[in-house]
């Protein structure tokens, strides 16, 4: 999923400006999923989103908060690229792959920015760890959506939910999805040739 959506709206004066806070936030994400949490400074993010340091604390009173509020609009935006994207390749577990593949291959693929988050704050900030786990969670649940019914249906979706957290880590590890989604295609067959309970 891009860090900024593509915008190729030919219509632009039916489109609203975006306010300062949906400015703040958006560059905030942009420069935190690109470049970390930790190397943006907060007058990066005023000078990027055109506020003033007065405006970003009406809206955003702490770092914390804009950390936060970032972690929250980067959930609905890759959960509803996510559910699209498995939409895409057919719903069910042989979309995952394909959908990956889809996000590695933007030139803006980072990794997951909850990983990344959880990687760079530890436990400086708890809440973004809930906020991860949470994301975690939902994940897991549009995979399992994507699996038989059955009494290994929870079990199989948190080894799939692995394996794709597994593939992301690679993926932007290793600057090519190749071994990532090689190793994501055969966890997936796998899962799938066993006979539900």
């Amino acid at each position: 999923m891009p860090a900024r959506a593509a915008t190729h709206n030919t219509h632009r004066s039916a489109v609203a400006p975006q306010s300062a806070r949906e400015r703040i936030l958006q560059t905030a994400h942009d420069l935190f999923y690109l470049e970390g949490i930790r190397a943006t400074g907060i007058d990066r993010v005023i000078a990027e989103s055109g506020v003033t340091k007065v405006t970003l604390y009406r809206h955003y009173p702490s770092k914390n908060e804009l950390i936060l509020a970032f972690l929250d609009y980067r959930h609905e935006r890759w959960m509803a690229w996510f559910d699209a994207a498995l939409r895409r390749f057919g719903d069910d577990a042989a979309a995952l792959p394909p959908a990956l593949a889809e996000w590695f291959a933007h030139p803006q693929f980072r990794g997951c920015a909850f990983i990344n988050a959880v990687a760079e704050l530890g436990p400086t900030l708890p809440q973004a760890i809930e906020r991860a786990q949470a994301h975690k969670r939902a994940m897991q649940a549009r995979i399992a959506a994507l699996l038989p019914a059955g009494a290994a249906r929870e079990t199989r979706a948190r080894a799939l939910a692995v394996a794709v957290d597994g593939a992301i880590v690679r993926a932007a590890c290793d600057g090519d999805a190749a071994d990532a989604l090689d190793a994501l295609r055969c966890m997936v067959a796998a899962t799938m040739a066993k006979k539900p309970r």
